[in-house]
């Protein structure tokens, strides 16, 4: 058996090089020339941990190569061969649906160059609404009747994106044959044997899990971020609120951390693609609540920016402002929908001078905010600043001691955006310390 992977992105660059990691041979295939050339001479054009080192290794080894000729890579794959589909969906414009121009691309494509070359395998893993593997299964019909269609949504998560494709939390797949079934158990052979949990599901059934966990999530978040906002009102501590109801086995304490709220290319526009299909479907108002889980998390940006006016006196005009963070979250360089940089951009129009510095999403952020400043370290950015804002948990600047970033700032005030930072520390230290819900 072999594997191809249609979609270099950063769910098919990972799948097509740990599958690799596996022992099969994959062929990944882009239309974007310039990512398959560098995808070739081992460069990861994103960050992820360790990802890099692991794509040097699979080219090294043979069992990898890239291309962007559909043609090739399916005289190179043969019958018998699996297929992944890896594109995204990304949010349309103006609207809260998913564009499917590229899944539905891709799937077309890829039956076309595969028709008449006997029985093969298609399997979806992009994020889509409940009823597209039926639709796509309709037109393979029509263009490669010996292809058959599977969905195997993906579960990864940024900065541990490697971990959780060797070592999965869970399998899903949703199949409409015995043999599509056992295609996919051979595939994932060494992940069952390690006892990966299984669940082998229909279309529709597998094409919620993934926008349902997002949702579940994006609920536990918002909801200790709207817990902040009453805590503010009331004067209490929404860190020791949530680490009471961490204790409660049925609550737990994962995602349990208020702050500035989620961003990035999938929770946020999979809610919204989520609650759109439901409205197509008729059961709009089964995911209304999803509406004002959105809201919270985007009035959160808005408090921070409150915050930082709170604590320039009124006003961010002329100020200058420290901003530690650009990615969406720690470990990845994405700053798609990044929290962080649109607090940035929203501070920097009321007039502050605003200084940038992230780890690794620096060079990203300045291609789409090019009006910001940016430096090469948190001291740098932090230099005569009147307030420094902690926006991304990197724990570079867990690190940090607050009596050494004293002398660089105008005044040491700092906002601590993630609640992240230990507060009694800075506060020793001679820091105003400020956390969203925090008094």
């Amino acid at each position: 058996m072999r594997i191809t992977v249609i979609g270099t992105g950063y769910l098919g660059v990972t799948h097509a090089v740990c599958m690799a990691e596996l022992g099969f041979e994959v062929m990944g295939l882009d239309v974007v020339e310039e990512k398959v050339a560098a995808l070739s001479t081992g460069r990861v054009p994103f960050y992820e941990p360790g990802l890099e080192e692991l794509l040097n290794k699979q080219l090294a080894a043979g069992r990898l190569s890239f291309t962007t000729d559909y043609d090739k890579l399916a005289a190179w794959a043969g019958e018998g061969s699996v297929h992944f589909v890896c594109v995204g969906t990304p949010q349309k414009k103006g609207e809260y649906a998913a564009d499917m121009t590229y899944v539905d691309a891709a799937f077309e494509s890829l039956a076309r160059a595969l028709a008449g070359q006997g029985r093969s395998l298609l399997v979806g893993k992009s994020t889509v609404p409940v009823g597209t593997a039926s639709r796509i299964a309709g037109r393979l019909a029509e263009l490669a009747p010996d292809a058959e269609l599977a969905w195997n949504p993906e579960f990864l998560r940024e900065g541990f994106a490697v971990e959780d494709t060797l070592h999965p939390d869970r399998l899903v797949l949703g199949v409409r044959s015995e043999q599509a079934e056992q295609d996919l158990r051979q595939v994932y052979a060494k992940l069952l044997a390690a006892d990966v949990p299984l669940i082998i599901t229909d279309f529709a059934t597998s094409e919620l899990v993934k926008v349902s966990a997002n949702s579940f999530l994006a609920v536990k978040i918002s909801f200790i971020n709207a817990m902040a906002e009453v805590c503010e009102a009331a004067g209490a501590d929404v860190m020791e609120l949530a680490q009471a109801l961490s204790h409660d086995p049925r609550i737990g304490r994962r995602f349990l951390v208020p702050g500035l709220g989620f961003g990035g290319g999938c929770l946020p526009k999979d809610i919204r693609a989520f609650m759109a299909r439901a409205g197509e479907l008729g059961v709009d108002q089964a995911l209304a609540f999803l509406k004002e889980v959105d809201a919270i998390n985007m009035r959160r940006r808005v408090r921070t920016v409150d915050l930082a006016r709170e604590q320039c006196d009124g006003s961010l005009l002329g100020k200058r402002v420290a901003v530690w963070g650009a990615a969406f979250k720690p470990n990845s360089d994405d700053i798609r929908d990044s929290p962080a940089l649109n607090v940035a951009a929203s501070i920097h129009l009321q007039g502050a001078q605003v200084t940038v510095y992230d780890p690794k999403a620096s060079d990203n952020a300045r291609k789409l905010f090019p009006t910001l400043s940016y430096a090469d370290s948190a001291l740098e950015a932090a230099y005569q600043a009147d307030v420094i804002l902690h926006l991304t948990e990197w724990q570079e600047f867990r690190d940090l001691d607050p009596a050494e970033v004293a002398p660089h700032v105008r005044d040491t005030r700092v906002i601590d955006g993630r609640n992240a930072l230990d507060a009694a520390r800075w506060r020793a230290a001679g820091w105003t310390y400020r956390a969203l819900g925090r008094p």
